[in-house]
């Protein structure tokens, strides 16, 4: 699907031949009335689209379909026979007796028809391609349409193409279906269409978990989708909208810059991306893709909860309302969501009308199931006062006064856009310190007063608490790290120690501009020094519980470590309250940067993976076995992996690191740190770790590179199994990266990484092994066993632990889990 490639040397063959028959010439036509066999095709009139026979990439099967015809890479836009395959080359398209268009096999068996009612006759009806890429059946007299393509579309969004539900009329529901695979046009799990309620929605639903709810835009308010993403300068999408009732409806999609060069497909993963021809790339471009993160996902943070992917976590309860369950808040499943923590005052707002209030959230897009209101936009608020059940309301925009009744639920932060969001709170949440200016009821006028929480008083004494701290705390942390480092002050003295107004400088004051990233405690600046030397600088937060262990672990272990494959630390910052840890720059980023971009993962080909898995190989096998320590990196996964210039691999953030007594094979600890979804199961469950937790987490990285997939949940780990026992591992492989040359390479990777992932740590191979495996020192390699799923709550084991007085504290994918402890 989307990129689908050509059919090689047959249709080379067959174009070289049209060159010299007449026949081939007088298919240069954009119709035909008569019969279209495997070798021929029609064209549209600007030569935009074509017509005919083609094979997906990776497949001899025979489909009927519309590619675009001027560029080298076949993008099939839309397929008659998804999923009736022709096995041969016997297809033909021709206009039955009733002047229907239908496709039969060589047997005459008819695999495909428009299937409309018309009094026209075969010798009366015409297909005609056109350069909207729409093909059309009409009736050559009347020069009516009798059917067209645009109304049956498969996965792609052409501009002018309509989505849209019929359901009073004809029951008709235009959507867009992904193919099951890049090989395999037939219906896949996805579909893309358009719901009519009080506001209009565009979602993405998966039809295999029950039309499950994957992504939603956002309401419609006349003119755009409050969720839909901002698109960069100069691609404007134009929505055009008919509604007629609450079954009736359709949207189209355009450009202000019209280029039929430009549309929207759905991948076989879910997602709608928009591609753009580039001429001088002679290739395709990602614009939009939604979803486009984890906040994209419907419902990621349950309901009363909000998501922001710039945030770590990404998700937090609103204003007046706390995780329903705490435990697994922390432990990054927040899928529960928050609950209220104190009632609202319904019955004695209905004697006094005014218990209630309002808290304020900016640039929000808006939740799922709003209501309409009669009430006009300076009455909203006031309307949803007076009414119990309602919890929240929205106002303005076009969308005149929205409501809300029952839970609130995929609301997400948007950077720029979005709406005001105003939720009801009981009167003492108001009055709960924020900084965020909240709205309340006032009895005593009757009307709306907006109050501002300051805190001046406040801010003055944590300055007076901090400026008594700050000798006490650098004082501390370097007793600390002497401590760790064996009371070696010689060897402290050989790591730098800069002073903040440097870094402030080198990093503009820590402008946004200069922020490189988010990491588990803190920010991430790019900064260069006066000398012109450019670095990295991660600013540890002063929310982070694990700020000081974490800056005292990582000076103790890495200033000691010098390998090209580990990043450098250049130095630390201790300044009061501010602790901050120097590194060189890597210019590249990350890993997961490239890898779970569909733009940037065209950026690393296979040798380039290859040379980056090796790598990574390297290095750990020098913490692990070849470097004066014994180092366990216990937080090992691809945005640690950091890229230099030359996109050679450098692992980084070695705060969770451990150092091993040279005869010590494993540690246990009631303390698990490190990153849900690349955690060993004995760790995550047990809290044991060794070299292999280790390889288990490189084992995950490693199945990322080969599949350009982000191991969500462990379902990575559980589709490279069912994809290895099944034999068919290009299924697995990234589409932008698989060659034949490359398969036998690809699948050793495949087979190592699931050694790695294996259930019990003593299966698992070390990382010596594992460099002698990809090397081809070991020929040998032995069958996997089943992997480990981790799904379960990692603290589910330690329940028969002491009590700690600890909070658990976890999450998933980029966020690191610390503090697990026993209840």
């Amino acid at each position: 699907m989307g990129l689908h490639e050509s059919m090689g040397p047959l249709v080379l063959a067959l174009t070289l031949s049209c060159f010299l028959s007449s026949v081939c010439l007088a298919q240069e036509r954009s119709f035909f009335s008569g019969n279209l066999s495997d070798s021929e095709t029609i064209v549209s009139s600007l030569r935009t689209f074509r017509f005919g026979f083609f094979s997906p990439v990776n497949s001899t099967s025979r489909y009927a379909g519309i590619w675009y015809n001027n560029i080298p890479i076949q993008t099939v836009i839309w397929v008659a026979n998804k999923d009736k395959p022709i096995n041969d080359s016997s297809g033909v398209i021709s206009l039955s007796e009733d002047g229907n268009l239908v496709l039969a096999d060589g047997q005459r068996r008819v695999l495909w028809s428009t299937n409309v009612t018309t009094q026209a006759r075969a010798n009366s009806t015409v297909a005609e391609l056109l350069d909207t890429g729409n093909l059309v059946l009409k009736d050559d007299n009347s020069e009516t349409t009798l059917w067209e393509s645009f109304r049956h579309p498969t996965d792609s969004w052409l501009p002018n193409m309509v989505v849209g539900t019929n359901a009073r009329a004809s029951g008709e529901n235009i959507t867009i279906t992904s193919w099951k695979s890049p090989s395999d046009p037939s219906p896949g799990s996805y579909t893309a269409a358009l719901v009519l309620a009080a506001y209009p929605e565009l979602f993405i639903m998966n039809k295999d978990d029950n039309n499950a709810t994957v992504w939603r835009s956002g309401p419609w308010n006349g003119q755009m989708f409050n969720g839909l993403p901002d698109v960069e300068p100069g691609v404007i999408f134009l929505f055009r909208f008919t509604v007629n009732d609450d079954t009736n409806g359709s949207v189209t999609m355009s450009y202000a810059n019209d280029s039929t060069l430009r549309y929207l497909y759905m991948d076989y993963r879910g997602s709608v991306i928009r591609r753009d021809w580039s001429e001088a790339r002679r290739n395709w471009t990602v614009g939009l893709q939604v979803p486009a993160s984890e906040c994209d996902i419907y419902r990621r943070c349950g309901p009363f909860a909000t998501c922001n992917p710039r945030k770590n976590p990404p998700c937090s309860c609103f204003k007046g309302f706390g995780p329903r369950s705490l435990v697994e808040w922390n432990n990054g499943n927040w899928s529960g969501g928050c609950t209220r923590r104190t009632p609202l005052q319904c019955e004695r707002l209905n004697n006094n009308g005014s218990a209630d209030g309002f808290t304020r959230l900016r640039r929000m897009k808006l939740p799922d199931f709003a209501i309409r209101s009669e009430a006009s936009e300076p009455e909203c608020l006031r309307t949803c006062l007076r009414t119990c059940s309602c919890i929240a309301c929205a106002h303005g925009l076009g969308y005149g006064c929205m409501i809300w009744n029952g839970s609130l639920v995929d609301s997400q932060e948007l950077p720029a856009g979005g709406m005001d969001l105003y939720i009801r709170l009981a009167h003492s949440e108001i009055k709960t310190p924020d900084r965020r200016p909240v709205i309340i009821a006032s009895s005593l006028a009757g009307g709306i007063l907006v109050v501002v929480a300051c805190g001046l008083m406040a801010r003055r004494l944590v300055m007076k608490r901090r400026a008594r701290k700050k000798g006490r705390d650098a004082e501390q942390i370097f007793n600390r790290v002497e401590a760790l480092a064996g009371g070696d002050k010689a060897k402290l003295k050989e790591l730098p120690l800069f002073e903040f107004q440097v870094l402030a400088v080198a990093t503009n004051n820590f402008s946004l501009r200069n922020k490189l990233g988010q990491g588990g405690f803190g920010p991430v600046y790019k900064g260069k020094l006066q000398e012109g030397q450019e670095i990295a600088v991660k600013r540890l937060s002063r929310a982070s519980g694990q700020g000081l262990e974490e800056l005292v672990n990582e000076v103790v272990v890495i200033s000691k470590l010098q390998h090209r494959n580990l990043v450098k630390l250049l130095g630390c910052c201790i300044a009061g309250d501010e602790r901050m840890l120097v590194y060189e720059f890597m210019p590249k980023k990350s890993l997961d940067y490239y890898l779970f971009n569909p733009v940037k993962a065209k950026l690393l080909a296979w040798e380039t993976r290859f040379n980056i898995i090796n790598g990574i190989c390297r290095g750990l096998l020098y913490l692990h076995r070849d470097s004066r320590l014994r180092i366990i990196h216990r937080d090992l996964k691809a945005s640690n992996i950091l890229l230099d210039e030359n996109l050679v691999p450098k692992i980084s953030d070695f705060g969770l690191a451990r150092i091993f007594p040279g005869n010590k094979g494993e540690a246990n600890t009631r303390r698990v740190v490190g990153t849900y979804g690349y955690m060993s199961p004995e760790y995550a469950m047990g809290g044991l770790f060794s070299e292999k937790s280790d390889v288990f987490s490189l084992g995950v990285i490693l199945l990322e590179i080969v599949s350009g997939r982000r191991n969500s949940n462990s379902t990575l780990l559980a589709y490279a199994w069912s994809i290895w026992k099944e034999g068919e591992i290009t299924e697995l492989v990234d589409p932008v990266i698989f060659e034949q040359v490359f398969e036998k390479e690809i699948k050793k990777c495949v087979h190592i990484a699931l050694l790695c992932v294996q259930e019990a740590a003593n299966d698992r191979p070390s990382v010596a092994t594992m460099c002698s495996m990809l090397s081809s020192e070991i020929v040998d390699i032995p069958e996997p066993k089943q992997p480990a799923f981790i799904t379960r709550n990692v603290v589910a084991s330690e329940e028969a632990g002491s009590s700690g007085n600890s909070e658990p504290k976890a999450s998933i994918n980029n966020v690191t889990i610390t503090d697990v402890s026993g209840r």
